[in-house]
């Protein structure tokens, strides 16, 4: 069967057509960005897959997203057609192509690609959470959830963490990319003074305690690499290193978990603070 041409629906509506070979141009576009998870910094533009994603990144405004790719299945669903008629472009396929393309176990029936283009740098001023080179794209995404929730607008990436718009850190971080300012290949020899806040650490050799501290507001969290910790670099400009209490005597807890403890205690300190007379 080959590919059906384009048609629209009437003035306005986004062209329709229906592919049914995996060698069409667009869907050999778009293995190689999904396949590939820095391939959106080549290409500018992004791949979001599922309805919870693509209803989460038309909630937060974000530009038309360029194409949706629907399964046949997904296309007879009323819902999923009108979150399809959102993009400017629309293609339906069988679930085996859409199959072919997602990174997912069980692959979505509705993807969109929206247009990506790099942030020119950190906000001065705007609390943030610091990524020192993660590397496991699900703490990722897990702190980027925590960083949304608990008020913090931006977060840096120094270079080496995880590809922040990579399919796997998309999915984990739950549509949380949509409301914050994302910088990739932060300098840390030069992020303290970009971003003129306290920056603040954690260390299991602290004396004081995360709730014995006066956390200053706005301030920027710096969280390192899940083996090597915090890079000394970035450790020498942190005005305050806290210990995260942890009676039940294990040594560590994971990255994405010491984010929320941490991110979650200013936001506590924040509401106290704001409740007071």
């Amino acid at each position: 069967m080959h590919d059906e041409a384009p048609r629209r629906g009437g003035p306005g509506a986004p062209s329709v057509r229906q592919v049914s070979s995996r060698d069409n141009p667009l869907l050999v576009r778009l293995r190689k960005l999904v396949g590939d998870p820095g391939a959106y910094r080549k290409l500018g533009e992004v791949w979001i897959e599922g309805d919870h994603l693509c209803s989460a990144y038309l909630q937060r405004g974000g530009p038309s997203p360029t194409h949706a790719l629907i399964t046949e299945a997904g296309w007879e669903d009323p819902v999923l057609r009108r979150l399809a008629e959102a993009a400017q472009g629309i293609t339906v396929v069988p679930a085996a192509l859409m199959a072919g393309i997602s990174p997912l176990e069980s692959a979505a029936p509705i993807a969109f690609v929206v247009p990506w283009a790099p942030d020119s740098g950190v906000q001065r001023g705007q609390a943030t959470v610091v990524l020192d080179r993660l590397q496991d794209a699900g703490n990722v995404g897990a702190i980027l959830r925590s960083a949304a929730a608990f008020g913090f607008s931006q977060v840096a990436a120094v270079k080496g963490t995880a590809a922040l718009w990579s399919p796997k850190v998309l999915r984990a971080g739950m549509g949380a990319h949509f409301g914050l300012r994302l910088v990739e290949a932060a300098d840390p020899a030069t992020l303290a003074d970009a971003l003129g806040i306290p920056l603040l650490g954690t260390s299991s050799h602290a004396r004081q305690a995360l709730h014995e501290a006066a956390l200053p507001w706005p301030c920027a969290w710096v969280m390192g690499h899940e083996g090597q910790g915090v890079s000394t670099a970035l450790a020498e400009r942190c005005g305050l290193a806290l210990r995260i209490p942890q009676p039940g005597g294990e040594e560590s807890l994971n990255v994405a978990a010491a984010a929320a403890v941490c991110l979650y205690e200013s936001a506590r300190q924040r509401l106290v603070s704001a409740a007071a007379p």
